[in-house]
């Protein structure tokens, strides 16, 4: 199997005219999980927003886009849809889209649907595919999957069954141009159950919150990339990531959604609130079964803390672990699924993760060495991986 992959990587290099240097072989051999799909550093193309789904059928379907110097992400970007019949084993690509970008996989009524936007800040669309993913439908309208029109940003982040409604986290991208962070004010989207979602009127959007420089005592960079999550007690967050370049000691933001979805409310006296690996994008999923809240996150262990004392907390994507609370304040580190000792060239990021049964199914946006120089840095990854976590529920 491993030489299948090797001579397919080296195919796809040749095809796409890039030409390993002298001494140079792709060797996938030591990169973690099942590779799915392989763009080298010296394309500029790096891979980004990996996405998951499990069809009616079980299989599985992945998404992906490309992001960099050489991409179109600032025009019309382009995604990749993966689909694997053997439960992970081996995946082939289905389709191709023009338009597509920071996107999320997700089944609703039967069919596959995938909702983002059109390229870096741009506007929100969704498409559907009723053929397990190899053809989709384009947002042509209000009628037909354009939700919004305007500069919005997203990540592939999971929508959430509550109250007779599908919740989407999304931030409004209208802030200041060329000031990442600052330019994001969150807010929340929702449906009913029984609506169509493309089209754009059966659709709610709350408040926003807009940037507020004093925020952390002027340290505060952005929020975005937001979870939306229920408590038992039916209180709604959208749980976001928090830029704070001053210390390695992570937070989220926990912005309060009205019941009606309506209105974002933000206290920053209690909205800032420890949680490892808060400086980037996790997900945070509800468990029915053990009654509590799993997360897969980037968290900074103790060496790479020693190792980078300076280095932005963003930056430190070398560990990704499983942790779980019962509360979404105190968090029980569970697992470390993933590690690299060396931090600028190796990352396990932007993970996409779903419950199956007994296990956890994810991908990961992986930066990591392929016999052709490695990546470009732990952020522009060269490698979409699929991993599982088996009997997940053993490790309480």
């Amino acid at each position: 199997m491993l030489t299948r992959i090797f001579r397919g990587a080296l195919f796809l290099l040749l095809s796409l005219g890039f030409a390993p240097s002298r001494g140079q072989v792709a060797d996938f051999s030591r990169v973690p999980g099942v590779v799915i799909t392989h763009s080298p550093a010296s394309s500029g193309k790096y891979i980004g927003s990996p996405s998951l789904a499990i069809l009616p059928n079980g299989d599985y379907v992945a998404s992906h886009d490309f992001f960099g110097p050489k991409s179109t992400e600032h025009v019309s970007a382009v995604s990749c849809i993966f689909r694997s019949s053997n439960k992970g084993k081996t995946w082939q690509q289905v389709a191709e889209i023009d338009g597509q970008f920071w996107s999320k996989l997700f089944v609703h009524q039967g069919a596959l649907f995938l909702m983002g936007t059109n390229r870096h800040h741009g506007n929100t669309i969704i498409r559907k595919s009723t053929d397990q993913g190899s053809s989709w439908t384009s947002p042509t309208d209000a009628q037909h999957g354009l939700l919004k029109e305007g500069e919005y940003h997203c990540a592939p982040m999971q929508l959430i069954v509550h109250d007779g409604k599908l919740w989407r986290a999304m931030e409004d991208a209208a802030g200041p141009p060329r000031n990442w962070g600052k330019r994001y004010s969150p807010f929340m989207m929702s449906i009913p159950l029984d609506k169509d979602p493309m089209i754009a009127s059966n659709w709610s959007s709350s408040s926003f919150i807009r940037f507020d420089s004093t925020y952390l005592n002027g340290n505060f960079g952005g929020m975005l990339e937001g979870n939306a999550v229920v408590e038992p007690n039916g209180t709604i967050w959208d749980i976001l990531r928090v830029d704070d370049r001053s210390t390695q000691d992570e937070k989220a933001a926990f912005v309060r959604i009205s019941s009606d979805g309506k209105v974002a409310s933000f206290d920053a006296a209690t909205g800032f609130r420890p949680l490892p690996g808060g400086s980037k994008k996790f997900m945070i999923r509800y468990d029915e079964k053990s009654k509590g809240y799993w997360m897969i996150t980037n968290n900074i262990t103790e060496e790479s803390r020693a190792a980078e004392p300076s280095r932005n907390p963003a930056s430190i994507r070398n560990t990704l672990s499983l942790y779980f609370s019962k509360d979404l304040a105190t968090w029980t580190h569970k697992k470390t699924l993933l590690q690299h000792p060396e931090i600028k060239h190796h990352g396990f990021q932007y993970v996409d993760w779903l419950f199956d049964g007994k296990d956890i199914l994810f991908l990961s946006r992986t930066a990591f060495d392929d016999g052709l120089g490695g990546a470009h840095n732990n952020h522009d990854a060269n490698f979409m991986t699929f991993h599982r976590i088996k009997k997940f529920r053993k490790l309480l």
